[in-house]
């Protein structure tokens, strides 16, 4: 989940929000980045510290897969 935005250095803070989830497909623990798909719909990398990780169920899971726009 975005939790801040200000830590983004040069990265724009347009494509994510806060408070929004994101699935996170990459994480680059070395440079302190992940990779997640933001709303402009394109995977880039973020600076982990803008995100806490958050547990969903199997079910949300599987919900959330269904209508997450990259996955159709």
């Amino acid at each position: 989940m975005c939790l801040q935005k200000e830590q983004l250095g040069d990265l724009s803070g347009d494509d994510i929000h806060v408070g929004r989830l994101y699935e996170v497909l990459e994480t680059d623990a070395e440079h302190g980045m992940i990779r997640i798909i933001d709303e402009s719909g394109d995977d880039y990398l973020y600076p982990e510290a803008c995100f806490e990780p958050v547990a969903v169920s199997d079910a949300a899971a599987r919900r959330l897969n269904q209508v997450l726009p990259h996955n159709r």
